[in-house]
């Protein structure tokens, strides 16, 4: 089964990196950028037939290692 786990920082946290990126976009020129917020996506294959116990699964892993669940959500989305 193929999942994909994409992980953004919550509203509320400050996001440096997604400045610089919407810095460096203003620089290139391109407009209408009005905010950039930067994350991470995890395409993982995992063995599973039962959709349910591949989720649990993969929530496991965010909350102990994909994630910093102090400052950051997460999406689970099997494809």
């Amino acid at each position: 089964m193929k999942a994909r786990v994409t992980v953004t920082l919550k509203s509320g946290v400050l996001d440096p990196q997604g400045k610089a990126i919407e810095g460096a976009l203003k620089s290139l020129g391109v407009d209408g950028v009005s905010s950039v917020r930067q994350g991470k996506v995890f395409d993982i294959e995992i063995d599973g037939a039962e959709k349910a116990v591949v989720e649990a699964t993969l929530k496991a892993a965010a909350d102990k290692l994909l994630a910093n669940t102090v400052i950051e959500n997460y999406r689970i989305e099997i494809v």
